[in-house]
């Protein structure tokens, strides 16, 4: 372990990057500057897999568990939504397009930390890795010209969204994630770039990037899943969205408009309470508390309402069973869970594999953050298939009209960068 200083975050950073891209495997965290009380690192890099975990078989929490068995290093990777079929009697039957493993974890050979105007790297060549880096060159982003199609008409959206109301109005479930899929086939480009554009027109506390060979995950997800600091655990589910303004009254008013939302804070609380549940599974009793209700935040090109619910670890439960406790996570299926991921499987129409899963790391002190896989693009550069899914949270009260709007919004960012 070495630790240097330097003065040019916005350029080491970059160069940084370039070069673990370099790599067959590599993962980038950028917290871009936001302040989080329970972030441990501005920027985190690892380059190059000693070892690899990439298939579960039926066992995939239990597999993580001895993966990370005595590891002395921060260990990265992702876990899909699919892994619900090991949790729960449920199953995968829509097409997957991209053929992501159904979790993946690595080893690295390198790893960096920037905290402040400090980077810390763990190597042991950490010197050569730090004249490497500061040896690249950072690249201009290109523009890019790549034909967008959808899985559903406006039409087909908007009909599915009702007949989703109709499984409420019987009683189904209480509220749903509903999600599509816009692709492109026959796609190359240069993911570091996409990246590049990506984190710049739309940066989040969440965003990451995750090379394994030749699929990418290229993230601005603004959402975390679930982060644990000592035996303190936090979740952060999102519900509740607003378009942003360039004229300041107006985006101000947006926001107001946001947190005085009814349906938006029903949405919200629905969810809120499922994570509660969720988290009563791994602990301590008594100590579930939500520390902030219908908090309003900004990013880029949205404002989102975000709850903050914490407890204390049970006294002795793994980390794979506190992943395992809490997964999928509430914000992407809807409540009842299980029948609303039942719904989810009948009604979209593409694998939803590592979108709506989650990506993060696990520290050798037991510590751990994990986002949600939201805002992202999905790529295989084999097959040139490239991917992103939107969605929103589907109650009684809705209007599928105004649904379908949210989505284009969320996905206004990609759309910017790919087109």
């Amino acid at each position: 372990m070495h630790q240097y200083f330097f003065d040019d975050t916005v350029t080491l950073k970059e160069q940084a990057f370039n070069w673990a891209y370099s790599f067959d495997v590599a993962c980038y965290f950028d917290s871009n500057n936001y302040s989080d009380p329970y972030s441990a690192f501005d920027i985190l890099i690892a380059a190059g897999a000693k070892e690899e975990l990439s298939t579960g078989n039926g066992n995939a929490f239990e597999n993580l568990g001895r993966f990370l068995s005595n590891r002395e290093i921060v260990v990265p990777g992702y876990l899909t939504y699919d892994l619900k079929n090991e949790l729960e009697d449920l199953v995968s039957l829509n097409t997957d397009h991209l053929q992501f493993p159904e979790l993946y974890f690595f080893i690295p050979e390198h790893l960096i930390l920037f905290k402040g105007n400090q980077v810390t790297i763990y190597s042991d060549e950490p010197e050569k890795v730090w004249r490497n880096i500061q040896e690249q060159k950072t690249v201009t982003p290109k523009k890019n010209n790549i034909t967008i199609q959808s899985r559903f008409t406006k039409p087909e959206y908007l009909k599915t969204v009702n007949l989703l109301k109709k499984h409420i109005q019987k009683g189904d479930i209480y509220e749903i994630t509903f999600c599509q899929e816009f692709f492109a086939d026959n796609v190359e480009l240069d993911p570091l770039q996409i990246f590049q554009s990506l984190n710049n027109i739309s940066p989040t506390p969440f965003a990451n990037f995750f090379k394994i060979r030749d699929k990418y995950i290229i993230s601005a997800t603004p959402e975390r899943f679930l982060s644990k600091r000592g035996r303190k655990l936090i979740s952060q589910p999102i519900k509740g969205t607003a378009a942003r303004s360039v004229n300041q009254d107006e985006d101000l008013k947006n926001k107001e408009s946001l947190y005085r939302d009814e349906k938006e804070k029903a949405e919200n609380v629905m969810i809120v309470d499922l994570v509660r549940n969720d988290l009563t599974r791994s602990a301590e009793p008594g100590s579930v508390t939500v520390k902030e209700l219908f908090g309003v935040y900004s990013f880029k090109q949205v404002h989102q309402m975000i709850s903050t619910v914490v407890c204390q670890a049970a006294y002795g439960i793994s980390n794979q069973d506190i992943l395992k406790n809490t997964f999928p996570m509430g914000s992407m299926t809807g409540a009842p869970k299980i029948r609303a991921m039942q719904l989810i499987e009948q009604y979209e129409r593409t694998r939803r594999g590592v979108f709506s899963g989650t990506v993060g790391y696990i520290s050798p002190n037991g510590d751990f953050d994990f986002n949600v896989v939201i805002r992202t693009i999905l790529y295989n550069k084999t097959a040139k298939y490239l991917s992103f899914q939107v969605g929103s949270a589907i109650t009684f009260e809705c209007s599928a009209e105004k649904e379908y709007e949210e989505c284009l919004l969320k996905a206004s960012a990609i759309q910017a960068v790919l087109n």
